[in-house]
């Protein structure tokens, strides 16, 4: 009995000094953060063991990088490269979709042909120098949600995963994908289709962070160039000039430190060609349009996030500038601004149609076109058009913002030729001399817009199209009641309706 108590005695010793002295090892343990240091080289040997299982490796291209607050160029490039015969050879699902052009600068077969890229969940092999890769599309659902148009407004997370063997590591990283993105980059520029932009009232993200689109489209189609526009040819010819200089300018501003960008102000009374003469010059440059409502815009941050998601070669238009906001007062301050970017409202800032008040102001809008924000892309024009040129603060045309300066006129005599033998025929001035001696005489005392006179001049029978007198004698009716109306007073417009005089 005294053995086995004395055995006891010794053992409890023995846990008591065993103890002391993991408690003393365990503390200083922690300082060197154990549960890492195990972890780290289990992941370590893990890692082996997998390269030895399975010795492939993977690159994802994701279609919104970073903070997703821009697409990705990268993953456009990879999915353009992916349309080619390489990326649809061997793919049982394909996707179509349209491309090769608009009706104004493409051929008939360009306009039909289909550009074919993988669906979602399929796997194509590549082979470069040798080594055999293999390319697999693949999205993301968004979360599920209840409300139906929340829904509906998220987008998917889409990503183009390439995968291929770890011993062409170097020639897949520093050869392969470097010639994906150069190719890729040039079947967008043979399958690109210009498009016509409008911006959505949304913000870019959910609350789950997923993003959705800020910009819908539709494909630009309008078929008016520069050919078909009624205006001064020495005017047209500098326009013409302007914009073919701007567009080889690439060198030059670079060299000088400023942004490939350009600002054209249209301004005109109603009915003169603003917005035709947008979409000549859309033609003449092949470029996108983005047409921006201001007036659903929100804050200063949200005017920042669609100019980010805007591309290069592309014209972004403001139409009515001077209706869209109150750009006619005073800039505001640091902290009107700073509220206004918040929860705060003004109660001067014009609402939109849902009812929502836009908080965009004029300080937010001149660093958009002209500040820091405004060098995020290149080769891209900023349009103003306005028919009241004298409202608009001075900060906003000046050089640097608007750097050319287009009016837009009523028609004159060389648009009235122009207009009379595109709407009916070559030689028509020649053939009805008297008659269009008495235009030019009309138009020298009233004002008429081009659109009015292309209206008068336009044929409303099938004999019309023979016999041009009729459309000329229709306008010639037209001018004189419009020079009647304003001998006796109230003024008129193109079309001779009385505009009432509202008192101010």
């Amino acid at each position: 009995m005294d053995e086995l108590m004395s055995w006891f005695g010794q053992a409890s010793v023995l846990v008591s000094v065993l103890t002391v002295c993991w408690t003393m090892i365990w503390q200083n343990l922690q300082h060197i953060h154990l549960q890492q240091f195990f972890s780290r080289n289990f992941n370590r040997r893990a890692r082996r063991l997998a390269a030895a299982v399975d010795p492939y490796l993977s690159v994802t291209f994701e279609e919104y990088e970073g903070g997703r607050i821009k697409s990705s160029d990268a993953f456009d490039e990879v999915k353009s490269y992916l349309t080619t015969a390489t990326g649809t050879r061997d793919v049982r699902h394909l996707r179509a979709e349209c491309g090769g052009g608009s009706r104004s600068d493409a051929a008939a077969a360009d306009r039909d042909k289909l550009v074919l890229s993988m669906a979602k969940d399929e796997e194509v092999a590549d082979v470069f120098k040798g080594a055999t890769v293999w390319w697999s599309a693949a999205a993301v659902p968004p979360p599920q949600d209840t409300v139906s148009w929340r829904r509906a407004a998220r987008a998917e997370r889409r990503f183009f995963r390439l995968d291929f063997h770890e011993s062409h590591r170097d020639l897949v990283l520093n050869e392969y994908l470097p010639h994906v993105r150069r190719r890729g980059r040039d079947v967008m520029a043979q399958n690109r289709q210009r498009r016509l932009y409008t911006n959505i009232l949304r913000e870019g993200f959910d609350d789950d962070g997923f993003y959705r689109d800020v910009w819908t489209h539709v494909p630009f189609d309008h078929p008016k160039t520069f050919d078909k526009l009624a205006m001064d040819p020495a005017k047209k010819k500098e326009i013409i000039d302007d914009l073919d200089m701007f567009k080889k300018g690439k060198e030059y501003h670079s060299r000088v430190g400023k942004p490939w960008k350009r600002g054209y102000l249209l301004h005109g009374p109603p009915g003169t060609g603003k917005s035709t003469m947008v979409a000549a010059m859309a033609n003449h440059l092949k470029y996108d349009v983005y047409d921006f409502e201001l007036t659903s815009v929100k804050t200063n941050t949200d005017l920042r996030k669609l100019l980010i998601e805007t591309k290069s070669k592309s014209i972004m238009v403001f139409e009515d500038i001077d209706c869209s906001l109150d750009l006619t007062g005073k800039r505001k301050s640091k902290e009107e601004e700073d509220k206004d970017d918040g929860d705060g409202e003004d109660p001067t800032r014009r609402p939109d149609k849902k009812g929502t008040k836009s908080n965009v102001t004029l300080s937010g809008l001149l660093n958009f076109i002209d500040g820091l924000w405004s060098a995020c892309g290149e080769e891209r024009l900023i349009v103003f058009t306005t028919n009241h040129v004298d409202k608009l603060d001075a900060a906003l045309v000046r050089t640097g913002r608007m750097d050319k300066k287009i009016e837009m006129s009523y028609c004159d005599f060389e648009s009235f030729k122009f207009l009379a033998r595109m709407h009916l025929h070559d030689g028509v001035v020649e053939e009805h001399q008297a008659q269009c001696d008495r235009v030019k005489a009309l138009l020298e005392e009233v004002d008429m817009a081009p659109v009015d006179v292309g209206e008068h001049l336009t044929p409303k029978a099938p004999v019309e199209f023979e016999d041009a007198g009729p459309c000329l004698a229709r306008l010639v009716t037209a001018l004189e009641e419009a020079k009647e109306n304003v001998r006796l007073g109230p003024q008129v417009d193109g079309q001779g309706v009385v505009v009432e005089d509202d008192g101010n």
